[in-house]
């Protein structure tokens, strides 16, 4: 039954879903964000903010998009500032009306937390942007939960995000667009150029946690103050 309906979707719709029908559909969003620039970069932003701030999966992936279709600079702009304001939505959230879900759900990290940042105030935060030990959007939840200002939370998050939000918009600005992949075929990924660009920028997805952590354990005797 789920294979017949598969194959009616794919029937029905499969034109739509073919690369040419996408890339023409790209174009006439490029055309569209040409006309009206500051609507597509706001709603860009918006969703972003949306996705961040209730916690919705897709962040990582949202990335991606973003630089492949922004490009590496406006992308890496536009995220850090938006997942920021995210993710201190999410913060406040947690720390004024969902308190109570929030501690039921993840209380027995809140201990740790506050252990945490008792020793290393607000560079045990850093620490965490930084090195992905827990989802985001646990960070966010629990971090309310804490004493830790808000302003605080806001600025060591914007500056902690953004090495990891930067090695992810590269990773997508790397991709071709549709255009040029509905034209030249495989070869738009595959060419040499391509290719390394496509290494570097996956090899830095895979390094950058790893390094981080191996930095990090060298500044963890100068802890940053947790109520600055």
């Amino acid at each position: 039954m789920a294979a017949a309906i598969i194959a009616l979707f794919i029937y029905e719709f499969g034109d739509l879903l073919s690369l040419e029908s996408l890339a023409t559909k790209e174009s006439q969003l490029r055309d569209f964000q040409n006309q009206h620039p500051w609507l597509v970069y706001g709603v860009a932003f918006l969703v972003y903010v949306v996705v961040t701030g209730l916690s919705l999966p897709g962040a990582a992936a949202l990335t991606l998009v973003f630089g492949w279709y922004f490009g590496f600079w406006r992308a890496l702009l536009m995220i850090s500032f938006a997942s920021t304001i995210g993710a201190t939505i999410a913060f406040l959230l947690s720390r004024y009306l969902l308190r109570d879900t929030v501690q039921g759900r993840f209380g027995d990290r809140l201990s740790s937390f506050n252990e945490q940042l008792e020793k290393e105030g607000a560079f045990y935060l850093f620490t965490l942007r930084l090195i992905p030990a827990f989802p985001f959007f646990v960070i966010n939840l629990v971090m309310g939960l804490t004493p830790l200002r808000a302003r605080t939370f806001y600025w060591v998050s914007q500056i902690g995000m953004l090495p990891g939000t930067a090695v992810y918009a590269y990773a997508g600005s790397r991709v071709p667009d549709l255009n040029t992949l509905a034209q030249d075929g495989a070869g738009a990924v595959f060419s040499t150029g391509q290719l390394t660009q496509l290494a570097i920028a996956f090899g830095l997805l895979g390094i950058f946690p790893l390094a981080t952590k191996k930095i990090l354990g060298h500044f963890r005797k100068s802890p940053l103050p947790s109520d600055d």
